[in-house]
């Protein structure tokens, strides 16, 4: 694949599936023209080309990125990747629905890894492991075969990331993964516009 090629076809990716705001990959979908026949065509074309790690997040699109790539996993393809989502429900009600959600719309009976999605605040942490919290959901769909591996994202400030680390541990729990953004706005980029709209996956 050209080097313009692999642009255009990144943009065109984080458009459709990635945590540009609605309206924006709105925007940027009618501006490249991406109907849901072609966002199927593309994430297959990447599977085939050997990008195999999906990602996607339960809001997404209102829903529509985890529905394309559902429809996109048909065929075969579901066995060729390593298909993952976010959720953000804080306690085990609102994360069971999502997790059911989810499932639904990646039309898949287990999603490799889920991830309690924008740890952002110092709350975060206690509310997801307290009882009744949404680590509740995730663990029981572990056991139930639903999901493999448990993890969380990141995207604010590296001491609520190792917050969630500690209550983790204080409850003997270990999370699979823990990735957060290769470049935080606030600790490496101090000139970062309040106003961008593009967050970080």
């Amino acid at each position: 694949m050209k080097r313009r090629d692999f642009v255009k076809a990144a943009a065109i990716c984080v458009a459709v599936s990635s945590s540009l705001p609605t309206a924006l990959a709105q925007e940027k979908s009618q501006e490249h023209g991406l109907t849901e026949d072609g966002s199927i065509q593309l994430i297959r074309s990447a599977i085939n080309r050997g990008i195999t790690f999906m990602d996607n997040c339960w809001d997404y699109n209102e829903g529509q990125s985890e529905m394309r790539m559902g429809k996109a996993l048909k065929d075969g393809y579901r066995e060729q990747v390593f298909l993952m989502t976010k959720i953000d429900g804080r306690t085990k009600e609102v994360a069971r629905r999502q997790i059911e959600t989810s499932l639904e719309r990646l039309q898949t009976d287990h999603i490799d890894l889920v991830q309690h999605h924008e740890i952002l605040r110092f709350d975060d942490p206690d509310r997801i492991f307290a009882e009744g919290g949404a680590m509740e959901a995730l663990i029981e769909a572990r056991q139930a075969g639903k999901i493999r591996y448990i993890g969380f994202t990141g995207h604010k400030d590296p001491h609520i990331h190792l917050h969630m680390l500690k209550i983790a541990s204080d409850h003997g729990f270990h999370f699979d993964t823990t990735p957060t953004s290769a470049v935080s706005r606030k600790w490496f980029c101090p000139n970062w516009s309040n106003k961008t709209s593009a967050s970080w996956a």
